[in-house]
């Protein structure tokens, strides 16, 4: 179960690895922020259903 506090703390690691991504030019950041963001996306769509 996704609380909103969770929802938010993940999307803000997104936001910080994608902005590792741009300084780094690293596709390891670019990959574990877009994985990352699927699965909050998936924990948040299946919290919403129950």
């Amino acid at each position: 179960m996704l609380g909103v506090l969770g929802f938010f703390a993940a999307l803000l690691a997104v936001v910080m690895g994608m902005g590792r991504w741009h300084e780094t030019g690293s596709p390891y950041w670019l990959g574990g922020s877009i994985a990352l963001l699927v699965f909050t996306l998936i924990g948040a769509l299946q919290s919403r259903r129950k």
